[in-house]
């Protein structure tokens, strides 16, 4: 398995056990919003998206301008 890939496994494992929000697994998976949300559909793991997860993805957005 590459890097990349366990990252990604670890991302989704650490989210689905509510350790980490939506915004910090996808960035730990190194992947878009849509894509790593498109992933975990495909796994069956639903979305806990909540204000804390908006709020990090808000800061994140002024971050990139």
């Amino acid at each position: 398995m590459k890097p990349l890939e366990l990252k990604q496994e670890l991302a989704i494992h650490l989210f689905q056990e509510g350790r980490l929000s939506f915004g910090k697994a996808r960035q730990l998976a190194d992947m878009s919003a849509w894509v790593f949300q498109q992933l975990l559909g495909s796994r069956g793991i639903p979305m806990h998206y909540d204000i804390d997860d908006y709020a990090e993805d808000m800061a994140a957005l002024k971050e990139i301008g």
